[in-house]
């Protein structure tokens, strides 16, 4: 048995770096720092290692090859899940190339949110680095923040020790929206987080007054969704007092129509709290299962994010005509290939009887067998490499912990490409 300390984790978003892990063969254990978010996808045993074409076990080159075959065949095929690291993205952007395939990252829709607001007006953000040293005035909006990440709070807000703050336990908490479903949000001197809770819908409404407010524009009403205005009102005033106010939201748990605007909304509103004299954040939520690393390198590589197709000479991108499911809907799909290196549970969405080619973690459970599935391993358990996490600008470096004889995304998808050609 190998004790491993100081492991980094894909899994969690925030970048985790502090977990201690008992590795003994191919079994893997959580001993210190776990949460219940990475601890299990740690810990998830190896169920299969070889390759199935057709519902049978085949060896890794034949599956290879018939997914090549497949791809080959297809006058429009698309790429999706896009879950993994930097290296197994890069093979996947050499795959769709060369294939001429659409790529759409499965995280899009709720990310498409953000890049709605950042395209159309810009905006404000902040990293964790310097939410965990100057942060004193924190804001959610819309989503269960320690259910998302349960050691955020423990990691950057309740950190011990801070470069320009005396006590980060006098540090203030507001939701707005959802509660918090847990005590994280709890400061260490036993503050609870002030909530002024409403639905999901009733979210661009109470945004927009709260703007207001920041403003200082006139509100002729007493409530908005059940909340007071003058605790609203409270609320501007503190950002506008702060010395460092942060406004964090998560564009997937914003699951409402146009959402992208009420995203608009948060990011003008820190934009104002900025043009008051007071210096004020956003603080997007994301990052889990290898999105933001889709969409770094779909950045430097294109200047776009994912959803796009390579089937011209240029990549084109377009975050509504290039959505899998609408494709799958109107009959555009042709092949269709999965890769998704850190989840054995996030199965690929049903395209009907089109051609199905799954590349991802062992384990994966499918209630139709795709045409082939090759079982890879995760990265930072059973390779190294690299992931982004959710503040796009730490790429984490990711351990091997054990020799599972898996091969990485980035192998299965090279040799598809260079059996396309041969």
């Amino acid at each position: 048995m190998t004790t491993i300390t100081e492991v980094p984790s894909p899994f969690c978003g925030i970048g985790s770096d502090d977990l201690t892990i008992q590795v003994d063969g191919v079994s893997i254990k959580v001993t210190e720092n776990g949460c219940a978010i990475n601890t299990p996808a740690f810990e998830e045993a190896i169920a299969d290692i070889d390759p199935r074409v057709d519902g049978k076990m085949v060896s890794l080159d034949v599956a290879i090859k018939r997914a090549a075959k497949i791809l080959k065949k297809a006058n429009q095929s698309v790429i999706g899940g896009c879950a993994t690291d930097v290296n197994g993205m890069r093979a996947l952007m050499a795959l769709a190339d060369r294939n001429g395939a659409v790529v759409d990252n499965m995280n899009f829709t709720g990310a498409k949110r953000n890049f709605l607001a950042m395209q159309d007006s810009g905006w404000m953000n902040t990293t964790l680095a310097e939410i965990k040293n100057r942060c004193d005035l924190f804001v959610v909006v819309g989503c269960d923040l320690e259910a998302f990440s349960p050691q955020f709070y423990q990691r950057y807000l309740w950190n011990k020790e801070s470069m320009f703050l005396k006590d980060t336990s006098k540090r203030e908490v507001i939701y707005i929206g959802k509660a918090p479903s847990g005590k994280a949000s709890t400061s260490p001197k036993k503050a609870k987080a002030k909530v002024l809770e409403c639905a999901d819908a009733d979210l661009p409404e109470v945004m927009a007054v709260l703007r207001a407010l920041v403003k200082d524009h006139p509100v002729s009403v007493d409530e908005v969704a059940g909340i007071k205005i003058t605790d609203l009102k409270k609320i501007a005033d503190k950002l506008k007092k702060a010395t460092y106010g942060v406004v964090t939201w998560a564009a997937g748990a914003l699951d409402f129509s146009q959402a992208e605007l009420t995203v608009q909304m948060l990011c003008e509103m820190v934009k104002d709290v900025n043009a008051s004299g007071v210096r004020c954040s956003g603080f997007p939520l994301g990052g889990k299962e290898g999105d933001q690393t889709a969409n770094q390198v779909c950045g430097w590589q294109t200047g776009y994010p994912a959803r796009m197709r390579f089937s011209s000479d240029i990549p084109e991108y377009d975050p509504f005509l290039y959505d899998i499911n609408s494709m799958f809907a109107n009959g555009e799909v042709d092949a269709f290939l999965w890769v998704q290196a850190f989840n054995s549970r996030s199965v690929p969405p049903h395209g009907g009887k089109i051609p199905t080619i799954v590349v991802a973690r062992s384990g994966m459970v499918f209630e139709e067998e795709p045409d082939v599935f090759i079982p890879i391993g995760t990265p930072g358990i059973d390779h190294s490499g690299h992931a982004y996490r959710l503040d796009n600008v730490v790429a984490i470096r990711l351990k091997k912990l054990r020799d599972s004889g898996l091969p990485s995304t980035a192998e299965v998808l090279t040799a598809i490409e260079q059996a396309l050609v041969s």
